[in-house]
């Protein structure tokens, strides 16, 4: 039924919409739902209509764009005989484009998933929502969760919802890191986007970001690519940052609006293999593979002094040292310490310039936030140009050797998400690592013993 159904009061109302002269009788108290059904065929009967034959609410249908009446109590007041033979000169195939219409408008095809995100994303923001986690988003973490459900939002305001406990999982709050199960209740708190970021891209801009991305492919098929992602790069937003991976993979979003999406994250100022998942299930499965430990992952880095053991295990616990700041620096903790996180990995030397620098080769069991650089400065040899955890007293970096982070994600191995067989991906040395290894006189194609490393 379209329209508004007429005033439910007492037939003796006035006002606007109320009764006129000639219209409703004051009746007795008969109750308010009766009144204008006998309206409506007493009216029938002054037309010498049936009043059985039709709705009394007929007349009251519009179409989506007809506005609509603001009171029914017109129609069902008795009408002089003039009014009649207009009701029945009106043809009655006049409601039949009516019927017709909502097929007509419904010919073209459904929105693509970007513009269901977008819809969606409009939507949920004007207040507090509450969201059920589906099937294929089981096992994201909250934080790629929200950046999933809600594009425009930036990543930092993301980790502002979850830190301070705005945003509930089943009523409780969460972390960042927490994984969803599917069928969850996420209670969303207003979100305020702000609308200009709907703003379209430039399509040399869209253009120029995939040819760079393109670039920097190792390895793709239909299901994922793996990136040589550059120094300096970021690989999520935040405080500052306005380039960075996850921004420019909107440039590769294909003509369905599967958007490709990240699967883990490296550091700023690492470079190497970064997976990426070209589909929401291909980013499940994928996530799976790093959280059961699958994913077998080797770094290269150059460090000050050798140490002594050429090849051993670190195995610590890390907690941060501000747990509200995202990029803080890790520090060893004990046991049982709030917030602390078992951290293991295994290192080997490939070679070593006299006793100043060496080649570390390293095996990161667990993935803990800045795992590798707080672990190598912890056994006394931090790594070449780190800003956080390299404190070696009066030490000068050698002549031409670049003041940058020396951490490649050397090698990655992980099943392929559709057909479990492993991909085997390896990363060439960076710029400033390349220029390094030509000074020691490293020789990056000499055998690695990390690889008989145990992988727990």
């Amino acid at each position: 039924m379209k329209g508004r159904p007429p005033h439910r009061g007492s037939g003796a109302r006035r006002g606007p919409g109320g009764p006129k002269p000639g219209g409703f009788s004051k009746r007795p108290g008969t109750g308010p739902r009766s009144s204008a059904l006998d309206a409506a065929q007493r009216a029938a009967r002054n037309r010498g209509e049936d009043a059985g034959e039709r709705s009394p609410w007929a007349d009251v249908e519009v179409q989506d764009n007809a506005p609509r009446p603001k009171r029914a109590s017109k129609p069902a007041a008795p009408k002089p005989a003039a009014a009649a033979p207009r009701a029945r000169t009106k043809p009655p195939a006049e409601t039949a484009p009516r019927a017709k219409a909502p097929p007509a408008e419904a010919a073209p095809s459904g929105p693509t998933r970007r513009e269901q995100r977008e819809a969606v994303s409009a939507t949920l923001a004007s207040g507090v929502q509450t969201l059920t986690v589906s099937p294929d988003e089981a096992g994201m973490r909250i934080d790629r969760f929200l950046s999933a459900r809600f594009p425009q939002l930036p990543f930092t305001r993301v980790q502002s919802i979850v830190r301070k406990g705005e945003l509930r999982v089943d009523g409780k709050r969460a972390k960042p890191s927490d994984r969803l199960e599917p069928g969850s209740s996420v209670r969303v708190p207003p979100l305020k986007l702000d609308q200009t970021t709907d703003r379209p891209r430039s399509p040399n801009k869209v253009a120029g970001d995939a040819e760079f991305l393109r670039s920097l492919i190792l390895y793709e098929d239909a299901d994922m690519m793996i990136l040589n992602k550059p120094f300096g790069l970021a690989v999520q937003g935040g405080s500052g940052t306005v380039r960075h991976v996850d921004g420019l993979l909107e440039a590769l979003t294909g003509p369905d609006g599967q958007r490709p999406r990240l699967v883990h994250r490296l550091d700023k100022d690492t470079a190497g293999c970064l997976i990426i998942a070209k589909t929401r299930l291909a980013a499940a499965t994928l996530a799976k593979s790093f959280r059961s430990r699958a994913a077998r992952k080797i770094y290269w880095a150059l460090v000050a002094g050798v140490p002594r053991t050429r090849q051993g295990r670190v195995s610590t616990y890390l907690v941060k040292d501000e747990p509200t700041d995202a990029d803080a620096r890790m520090r060893v903790a004990k046991h049982g310490d709030d917030g602390a996180s078992h951290a293991l990995t295994y290192y080997a030397t490939v070679d070593q310039a006299a006793q100043k620098m060496a080649w570390l080769s390293l095996k990161p069991v667990t993935g803990r936030t800045h795992q590798l650089r707080a672990h190598a400065a912890h056994i006394g040899h931090p790594i070449v140009g780190d800003p956080k955890y390299f404190d070696v007293e009066n030490w000068e970096l050698p002549g031409g050797i670049q003041n940058r982070l020396h951490l490649l994600a050397r090698r990655i191995v992980i099943p392929h998400p559709r057909t479990g067989q492993p991909v085997d991906v390896s990363a060439p040395l960076p710029p400033h690592m390349a220029q390094s290894w030509n000074l020691l006189g490293f020789d990056a194609a000499r055998y690695d013993p990390i690889v008989e490393a145990p992988e727990a």
